[in-house]
């Protein structure tokens, strides 16, 4: 009977919080501040379409279709937070955490269409640039720009240890700084007649939009694809990890994300004959969580076999397979070797 342990580590109680997860403040209350952004971009959005038709300012109504993916963004916030909160059951053994992943792509793919659509409307007006009032587009930037304010400062009341609070109030920071771009424009139009400024800060918006557009569709994609989170480089973390006491090898190595912010682990790890496996799990366990943050670990501990720790001691290359027939990417030892 061998000395194995398959088990989760001390930081992965069901019911309770894990490390670095913790709440400033109740769910109530971050879907009430998130409910008055939402509220206040929602009412602005609606008058800025008006008003950027009535001023035939292109720029303006760029930023009102930004400001449509904020409150999206805000939507999709609530709705995860309620998703996210349901306990995992049946065929769903991570709940449904994953629900903020699936918005991020919508959310991305939003962005990166409407963008599309305003950088050919841009390029249409710069070549025929119709007449701005700069006057309308200039004063309604300017109401744009406390609305941001206020919504920002609305949602920083919230947890932003969350994610997706955290995503939505980058999302207004960015539609800020197009509202202060679209108000030089309007400026410009206002005090010199050049109505191609308008359509320039519309590219502005444009850019802005491809460039959160693009990093969430990495992102979502990074997780949905089950790829290591982007601050931890797997080779490494094996290296770190064989190099404790008592461990001679560790294989089938695998860290990604269960949610943006939730990462996981498990691994394959030989200790050598007489070590203490279960003081090998809890060292390697609380070395995860101190210096990556990993909480939700699986360590399957083993002693290692006499054979696999000669050919580890030889230095020689793929002893792993002496314990493992299928051994799923690299295997990492004390010493040079191959990743």
């Amino acid at each position: 009977m061998g000395d194995h342990t398959h088990v989760h580590g001390p930081g992965h109680e069901h019911g309770g919080g894990h490390a670095g997860h913790s709440h400033g403040v109740s769910a109530d209350a971050d879907r009430r501040w998130l409910g008055i952004a939402l509220g206040l971009i929602t009412v602005f959005m609606a008058g800025e379409v008006a008003v950027g038709i009535m001023a035939q300012s292109l720029a303006l109504i760029s930023d009102a279709a930004h400001m449509l993916t904020d409150a999206v963004s805000i939507v999709l916030a609530l709705i995860a937070m309620r998703l996210a909160a349901r306990p995992a059951r049946g065929g769903f053994t991570y709940g449904l955490k994953r629900a903020e992943i699936l918005s991020a792509q919508a959310n991305g793919l939003t962005l990166l269409l409407l963008g599309a659509w305003l950088a050919y409307e841009a390029v249409r007006r710069l070549i025929d640039p119709p007449e701005v009032e700069g006057g309308l587009v200039f004063g309604t930037a300017l109401a744009g720009i406390v609305v941001n304010i206020a919504a920002a400062w609305c949602i920083s009341r919230a947890n932003r240890s969350s994610l997706n609070v955290e995503g939505a109030y980058q999302h207004i920071l960015n539609d800020l700084f197009a509202f202060i771009g679209t108000a030089v424009a309007g400026l410009i139009v206002l005090l010199t007649g050049f109505a191609r400024a308008d359509a320039i800060a519309t590219l502005v918006v444009v850019a802005l939009m491809g460039k959160a557009g693009y990093g969430l569709l990495r992102e979502s994609g990074r997780i949905f694809l089950e790829a290591a989170p982007a601050d931890v480089d797997p080779d490494a973390l094996g290296d770190k990890l064989v190099a404790q006491p008592a461990v001679v090898e560790v294989h089938d190595l695998h860290v990604w994300q269960i949610t943006s912010g939730q990462s996981a682990l498990s691994a394959h790890v030989l200790v050598e004959p007489g070590g203490d496996c279960h003081a090998v799990r809890r060292a390697l366990e609380e070395l995860l969580q101190h210096d990556y943050g990993i909480t939700h670990t699986t360590l399957q501990v083993d002693h290692t076999p006499e054979q696999v720790l000669q050919v580890a001691l030889a230095g020689e290359g793929a002893g792993g397979a002496a314990h493992c027939e299928d051994p799923h990417g690299p295997i990492h030892r004390d010493g040079p070797h191959k990743h």
